[in-house]
């Protein structure tokens, strides 16, 4: 047996709620899972501030800027099994989860076309599960404790 590639990733994401809905994005075909819904966010490059990452990530993905960015909760993932490629992988996210305010009276939409994110729209918080794709445990996590991200700060 071919021993799994192990990769370790820290990503910062932006957990954006109005009015009983929240932000999503859904993985383009150049990412990992392909049609999955996440956050809007991503890998924090090499010598960035994650607090800088989350914002930049919301731009990319989103084309809405942050007016409020607090560092909330840390969710990570570790699984082996085929990855990217359908290369055996040993991977680990560790995601940093920021409560954002943005003006939500901005449409969102994709700058950085051609990337990880092909879609990015609002949901409503009781019909993530029927967003039309999966949704990764990320979201579902947040969903969960949805009250530390939202009135409290």
């Amino acid at each position: 047996m071919v021993e799994p590639t192990r990769t370790q990733r820290l990503g910062a994401y932006a957990v954006v709620v109005d009015q009983g809905r929240i932000l999503l994005t859904r993985i383009s075909a150049v990412g990992y899972p392909v049609g999955a819904w996440t956050l809007p966010g991503g890998g924090v490059d090499h010598g960035e501030p994650p607090y800088s990452a989350v914002q930049r990530e919301l731009w990319e993905e989103a084309g809405l800027v942050a007016t409020s960015v607090r560092l909330v909760d840390v969710h990570d993932v570790h699984v082996v099994e085929l990855g990217r490629g359908d290369q055996y992988e040993d991977y680990h996210g560790v995601h940093l989860l920021y409560a954002v305010e943005v003006d939500a009276s901005v449409e969102p939409h994709v700058v950085d076309v051609g990337g990880t994110t092909d879609l990015v729209r609002w949901v409503a918080i009781d019909q993530v599960d029927s967003v039309g794709g999966p949704v990764l445990p990320m979201v579902t996590h947040v969903i969960q404790h949805l009250d530390h991200f939202v009135g409290a700060g």
